[in-house]
């Protein structure tokens, strides 16, 4: 599966176009990483409890859009834009989301 931000694929040519399609993760941080992340905030550093809380929020939003696109009978996306929100009253939760457009190129 192709998956780019592009909104064509360099050399295919888009012969279909299956539909916008969305990956979206909402991620609730414990409390655990949270005082860990804020023990980097205190003194000073990056936060590679947070770090990782995001990549694997932002990895998990790309696989379900590329199942997406697959059940759609896509064999790339294209247009993919990534945006990130925090939500809940203390900020505690974490969400990405993903969209692009499910194409079928050759």
């Amino acid at each position: 599966m192709i998956i780019t931000t592009t909104p064509s694929v360099e050399g295919k040519r888009i012969i279909e176009y299956r539909g916008i399609i969305f990956g979206e993760v909402i991620s609730g941080v414990n409390v655990i990483k949270d005082f860990a992340a804020g023990l980097s905030n205190f003194f000073g550093g990056r936060s590679s409890t947070y770090e990782q809380e995001l990549m694997s929020a932002r990895e998990t939003a790309l696989a379900e859009l590329e199942q997406r696109a697959a059940e759609r009978g896509a064999n790339a996306v294209v247009g993919v834009d990534v945006d990130y929100e925090v939500l809940g009253s203390d900020n505690g939760m974490l969400m990405v989301t993903v969209s692009g457009t499910a194409v079928v190129v050759e």
